[in-house]
This record gives structure tokens, sequence and C-alpha cells, in this order.
């Protein structure tokens, strides 16, 4: 049996960006446990060494005790999460702060935070066991000074974000685990990350951010030693002029 190399711990792998992570940054000889609430209908995600976990993160606690369970005390190498929510009416014109239902707020923020904060807490003594454990969390550009989104309850959480990064990054420095945040702007989500970049540059022409970037930049944080730091990494598109 080949040894294992490495152990992610993936969030949000079902589509999107969760599902290109799974398939694209963990080396052949890694062990992935992917998290998401409704199973992935692509093959990777239970092929070999990886290992779904269902989890509804809008139910904190229970989210992440069903985490642990299957977790135990299994060596975590990298955390990536990579979870947010949004106003069901955000990013189109209907969107209207003052007609937003309370329940969705709380639901928005239990996913966005405090299932953050939960997981991350549950995992360190995981993470502890790495030589060079790294935690890293996609935000948002709505969590950066100047963006001119109007979504509030989002861009309050991907803000949040930033301070339970930056917060985790003190506490976790005698540890020598790398704490990241990196803050994206709108992607490509509509192609597989196998569509290639030229697609998504050609049609969109700087408007939207190909996964396969996204890719990179993971690729370049887990690659650093414990000797590294990598506080932030900001991808607006180049088309967002107000970042």
């Amino acid at each position: 049996m080949t040894e294992i190399k490495n152990t992610y711990l993936i969030y949000g792998v079902s589509k999107g960006l969760g599902k290109a992570i799974l398939k694209f940054l963990p080396d052949e000889n890694d062990k992935v446990f992917g998290i998401s609430r409704t199973k992935p209908s692509y093959r990777e995600a239970t092929d070999k060494n990886n290992i779904w976990i269902q989890a509804d993160l809008s139910k904190s606690q229970q989210a992440v005790t069903t985490i642990k369970e299957v977790i135990g005390a299994e060596k975590i190498d990298y955390l990536i999460y990579n979870v947010g929510i949004w106003e069901k009416n955000g990013f189109t014109s209907n969107y209207e702060f003052e007609q937003l239902d309370d329940n969705e707020i709380e639901e928005i923020i239990n996913t966005n935070i405090t299932s953050s904060l939960l997981s991350i807490k549950s995992l360190l003594p995981n993470l502890k066991l790495s030589k060079n454990g790294k935690i890293i969390i996609i935000g948002s550009t709505l969590g950066l000074q100047n963006h001119n989104k109007k979504e509030i309850v989002f861009s309050v959480t991907k803000f949040a974000i930033r301070g339970i990064i930056h917060s985790l990054r003190t506490h976790l420095r005698e540890h020598s685990i790398g704490v990241t945040a990196i803050n994206l702007g709108d992607l490509a989500t509509e192609y597989e990350y196998e569509d290639g970049i030229d697609i998504v540059t050609e049609k969109h022409k700087g408007e939207l951010i190909p996964l396969a970037d996204v890719i990179n930049a993971l690729k370049f944080i887990v690659g650093t030693t414990n000797a590294t730091c990598v506080k932030e990494i900001n991808m607006p598109s180049m088309k967002d002029l107000d970042l």
C-alpha cells in the first residue's frame, strides 16, 4: 500500500471551486476528507484516498460533531475552508436589505462565521500533529474596503472571516501553523477547471477569474514551509476597478 503523503480537509466540495480544489490540488498519494451538504456527483470525491463527509454547516454544532467523529485523531496538514452563502436575492437588481428575513440572516451568519470558528477550533489538535500545518479560508473581495457591492450580510461575514484569520494567526504562531485568507472576486464557476483558462479569459475578458488561477494560488501556499507566513492574498478580477 502506498504511504499517505499529506492529508487535506476541504470544505464545500460538491461543486464549483471546492470541486476543483479536491480534484486538482492534492497529489495522488495524498488523503482527502471532503465536506459538503450534498453528495458530490463526480467520481474523484470518493475515489481511492478520498473520503466524503456529509455535513450541513448552517447547523454548526451538529456539523462539527459529525466531522470530528469521522476524522478522530488523524493528522491534518491542510484545512481549506471554502464555505460561503449569500442572500437569496444577492447580486441581483431585486436585492433589498430591509426585506431580508431574520432567519435568513441568522443562517448566513451561522454558515459563514460560526461554523468556521467551531470547525477550526475542533480540528486544531489534528493540525498540531502536522509538521507544516496550514489553515486556508476562502474569503471574498466583499470583505475588503471600498468594494462597490450592496450585499450587506455576506459582506459582514467576509469581513469577519478576515478577523478570524488574523486572530488565529497570532494564536497559532507558537505551533508554526500557517493561517491564510484568499479574498476572491467573481469566479467563472460555470466552467470546469478542465475547460481551460483561455476560454474564460477570451469570453469574459478579465471580468471573471478562472478556477485555475485560484488553484495556482493554493499550490503556492501549501508549497511554502512553516518558516513562512502567507497572511493574505487578494484576488479581484482585472476589471474590478474598485479594488
